[in-house]
């Protein structure tokens, strides 16, 4: 379990940081985050494909999705200047519910 937890945070983080490059490209035309973009997915799905390793493919996608969707709302507010509402927090805290939800519902259905 904690090895799936460090790989599927790791892998949220490098699609996040990607998603920040994918930015910074304006829209694939600017070589070096074009190339960080390719990058930091590459190592992205590296990380995800361990996380799955006896894991289910569905539970493993929307955990990782999950994160990937809060680490990024974090990394537009911290490198973007983009703003805080209470929707946005509001929908970060159920993407956060479900990823729980999902986790803990390992224990209740037989994999």
């Amino acid at each position: 379990m904690h090895k799936f937890i460090v790989m599927a945070v790791l892998a949220a983080l490098s699609f996040s940081i990607g998603g920040y490059f994918m930015k910074l490209s304006a829209g694939l035309t600017q070589l070096r985050p074009t190339l960080l973009v390719l990058a930091c997915f590459g190592i992205g799905a590296c990380f995800q494909t361990i996380a799955m390793q006896g894991e289910q493919m569905s539970v493993t996608y929307i955990v990782v999705l999950g994160l990937e969707a809060i680490t990024a709302f974090l990394l537009s507010i911290l490198l973007l200047n983009e703003g805080i509402s209470l929707p946005k927090l509001l929908g970060v805290g159920l993407v956060l519910l479900g990823i729980l939800l999902l986790r803990v519902g390992r224990g209740w259905a037989s994999e």
